[in-house]
């Protein structure tokens, strides 16, 4: 291999090339007995180095082929040379990343994120949404960001949780004591108007509020990295060892908690 192959030209071009270095102008027919390309390849050869400025035509009859510079040639074949070892370089980036997530194993998790700041239309509609899929019992844990806010914005989301559910939904309920008392009374007639039973305990501190439906699906809340009484959504995920792992949990906070008082 010779140094100007490496740097990009085929054998042919290489000795047109060289060729005019020699002859100077020259035809075609010139450049093809000269060079020993034969005449069935010169005119593509010729065109092709035209085409990326290594020789330049004259306006005779018939055209004659100059070659440009050495100087200029050796810069513009390595500069041809550096944007395809760029683009390779990019291509193999590409592989890289694409067999490292292969190699890497895959994520159990199967669920969906619902963006939407605390009592807002979208987590509203989103939580009824939610609810409507349960059809036997809802497990939910009342902790931050609910603690810090106030109960005219709290009351978006607790209307819109029983609002969703089926009349005929078991519900356990546990809550902090902050929570408790953020909330008035009349919660709890509410709630034993729209499912058939609700059950209530209280935690003297939560850590994170979550939510088990059906035992399927659990949803947690994303909190808000600067705002203590707010999120910034809620994901969802039905992988069944998470939301066993979270049933779990749940099991044990209810276990710790006081029934509330009557």
């Amino acid at each position: 291999m010779t140094d100007l192959s490496e740097l990009g030209l085929s054998s042919y071009e290489e000795k047109v090339y060289r060729t005019l270095l020699v002859t100077g102008a020259a035809t075609a027919t010139d450049i093809s007995d000269a060079s020993g390309v034969p005449q069935g390849r010169i005119y593509d050869v010729l065109n092709n180095l035209n085409a990326r400025q290594l020789i330049r035509t004259q306006s005779t009859e018939p055209t004659r082929y100059v070659a440009e510079p050495p100087e200029t040639v050796v810069e513009r074949l390595l500069a041809e040379r550096t944007v395809e070892l760029q683009q390779e370089w990019a291509r193999y980036r590409d592989v890289a990343t694409s067999v490292r997530s292969n190699l890497f194993p895959t994520l159990p998790t199967d669920g969906s994120l619902w963006l939407g700041t605390l009592g807002s239309e979208e987590m509203q509609t989103a939580l009824q949404e939610h609810m409507q899929t349960a059809t036997n019992s809802v497990h939910a844990v009342v902790g931050p960001p609910y603690e810090a806010a106030s109960w005219e914005t709290l009351k978006q989301e607790v209307d819109a949780f029983f609002d969703g559910a089926q009349p005929d939904l078991s519900v356990s309920l546990l809550i902090s004591e902050q929570v408790l008392e953020t909330i008035p009374k009349a919660l709890f007639d509410v709630a034993e108007d729209h499912v058939r039973e609700i059950r209530i305990r209280v935690l003297p501190e939560i850590a994170v509020s979550f939510d088990v439906i059906d035992q399927t699906v659990t949803t947690i809340d994303i909190l808000h990295p600067q705002v203590v009484e707010d999120r910034i959504g809620v994901v969802a995920v039905n992988d069944s060892d998470i939301v066993d792992e979270f049933e779990r949990q749940f099991q044990e906070l209810w276990g710790e908690a006081v029934p509330l008082p009557e």
